[in-house]
């Protein structure tokens, strides 16, 4: 068994949000952040033959860097991973799923009352004006029929900012201001169908690909009166 390159890039994905990895048997990969408020989930073309788990996945996917071209076998306890000649091989132990932070169900998204396209080049710009003007919020609120995203600091009213508005769908007349941590905005680099609950918590949907994103909102978000 080989693994394809788009599931690789979604293995470091997810070891970005969590080192910790269960892959149950399937095409099914999920992943939660250690303090629960990162989920995602994404289907590769692969199937895994069996459950295992992995508790450091950024040194998993460096070991794979030891071979060429790496094929897996996967055993009860363990993984063979060798090379494409079968020259070289690494015997790699999997680790109790029982002792990994996983997780335990779907989440189901509530209703959305804000919705909106996050496109790459967008994201992109919000983490690079987070990055310089050194703030970590980026504040979701309704700007004249469309929706705007700025980058400030929520507690310091005269802070620098930085604000671009998207196209979108909210009921008019609402009021709100959902504020998302930019640390938990570790997507690729996909275009996303976003959605947002009043019960603070986001949807971020691809549009490339079978991949999804649930984020929690922070408690100083408000909707409505």
């Amino acid at each position: 068994m080989e693994l394809s390159d788009r599931t690789l890039s979604m293995l470091k994905n997810f070891g970005s949000i969590n080192p910790n990895l269960v892959v149950n048997e399937g095409n099914k990969l999920k992943t939660i952040s250690v303090a629960r408020n990162v989920f995602a989930d994404v289907t590769v073309d692969e199937s895994f033959p069996t459950k295992f788990g992995i508790y450091d996945l950024n040194e998993f996917l460096s070991v794979l860097n030891l071979v060429e071209k790496p094929n897996f076998r996967f055993e009860e306890d363990y993984v063979l991973i060798s090379d494409s000649v079968g020259r070289s091989q690494i015997k790699y132990f999997f680790s109790d799923p029982e002792m990994l932070t996983t997780p335990t169900k779907d989440l189901v998204m509530p209703e959305c009352e804000v919705n909106f396209v996050l496109d790459t080049r967008t994201l992109s710009s919000l983490k690079s004006a987070a990055s310089a003007l050194g703030h970590d919020e980026i504040a979701i609120s309704p700007s004249n029929g469309a929706i705007n995203l700025k980058v400030t600091d929520m507690k310091n009213a005269t802070s620098n900012s930085f604000s671009v508005d998207v196209s979108g769908s909210y009921q008019e007349g609402v009021d709100f201001n959902f504020i998302l941590n930019v640390n938990n905005l570790k997507m690729v680099n996909e275009d996303f169908d976003v959605g947002i609950s009043s019960k603070l918590i986001s949807h971020f949907k691809s549009q490339q690909s079978a991949l999804e994103y649930f984020i929690a909102l922070e408690k100083s978000s408000t909707y409505g009166a």
